[in-house]
């Protein structure tokens, strides 16, 4: 970008476009700004790599109001997956258990992601089989909630798997 107080192109000449998008074809970088300055508006650098650069006519102000609306209608439209934990213990017992369903599949209903995890504790890591076998039955649960992206993974005493909502 560039406003005619700081002259920052290095080239003789560039290819100029009027603030109405007419092209005005190749002129020297002197009569750019004369032209610019003539109009009551800036010349602005809009494609640098460009031979030669091109440069616009037009309200620097605006150009830069007009950026910062833009990205702010995008993070407007753009969406943020949330992931709700549900965490179990091997030895957690069944009412706890069934509780712990109930949240995941209101979850699950609303639109989250949800992350099953089953934490081992001291000597409970000597049996990952029983483990292993809580998460399925939990996956097989919520089935008709949700879907598993990858089968349970164990990392370190922590068994865990991802669930995408239907």
């Amino acid at each position: 970008m560039l406003k005619k107080d700081k002259p920052i192109i290095k080239n003789k000449e560039v290819r100029l476009i009027s603030n109405d998008g007419e092209q005005l074809g190749v002129v020297p970088i002197g009569e750019a700004f004369k032209k610019s300055e003539n109009a009551g508006l800036d010349l602005v650098l809009v494609a640098e790599k460009a031979k030669p650069p091109v440069c616009k006519i037009m309200d620097f102000g605006k150009l830069v109001y007009e950026q910062k609306q833009k990205k702010k209608n995008q993070k407007k439209t753009q969406s943020v997956q949330k992931t709700k934990e549900i965490k179990f213990h091997v030895n957690t017992d069944d009412h706890d258990y069934n509780i712990k369903i109930d949240h995941a599949i209101k979850f699950l209903e609303k639109g989250y992601k949800v992350k099953i995890s089953l934490f081992f504790r001291g000597r409970e890591a000597a049996h990952k089989e029983i483990g292993f076998d809580l998460i399925n039955k939990t996956v097989e649960k919520l089935s008709e909630y949700g879907k598993a992206d990858k089968a349970p993974a164990l990392s370190g005493r922590i068994i865990s798997v991802l669930l995408n909502p239907l």
